[in-house]
């Protein structure tokens, strides 16, 4: 399937939900996505293509809905999956990384044991809005002792800045969006 089908194929099962969280924003709702087999599975498959091409022997999903996709696309690649959460919920010893939000700040955390060093790493997550969240990953990754082998969102705010702001943090590696927004 071509970049452009799987794009529209995605796009044509993300709802908006205008109002949400808070009036005048417009919420992209994946839950129909995920609710389709045939539109799941495509977008499983196209993450587990691209962490073979990029040579990932892990892939990172961002909590929460990154797990989702993440997981599945681990297993299909045959890679393992680092689950990257918000402060307090890991077990052990955890590399953290405050970050700031629209709002407030917020802290993740990533188990200090969860790579080997030199490992490659693909980030994913469902949204690229301003970054903040994944920029923090990416801190994490690299102090984790990984290689970050890319990224790849399902959906790019473009309109938000996020990509701009990552420039600095990718190094070598891509970022990758299936729609942009």
């Amino acid at each position: 399937m071509s970049t452009d089908d799987l794009a529209a194929l995605l796009a044509a099962r993300i709802r908006d939900v205008p109002d949400y969280p808070k009036p005048g924003v417009v919420f992209k709702d994946i839950a129909p996505l995920l609710a389709d087999a045939e539109g799941f599975g495509a977008l499983v498959d196209h993450l587990a293509e691209r962490a073979k091409a990029l040579g990932a022997t892990k892939i990172v999903g961002l909590e929460a809905r990154g797990f989702i996709l993440a997981a599945p696309a681990a297993y299909a690649a045959g890679a393992g999956f680092v689950p990257v959460r918000k402060e307090g919920k890991l077990p052990g010893a955890c590399h953290r990384q405050a970050y700031e939000l629209e709002y407030g700040s917020a802290v993740i955390e990533v188990q200090c044991d969860a790579f080997v060093p030199g490992e490659r790493v693909l980030v994913v997550d469902d949204v690229l809005a301003t970054g903040g969240t994944v920029e923090a990953s990416l801190d994490l990754v690299r102090r984790a002792g990984a290689e970050l082998a890319g990224v790849v969102v399902l959906m790019e705010l473009g309109f938000l800045g996020g990509r701009a702001r990552l420039a600095a943090h990718l190094g070598d590696a891509p970022l990758e969006a299936v729609i942009a927004v």
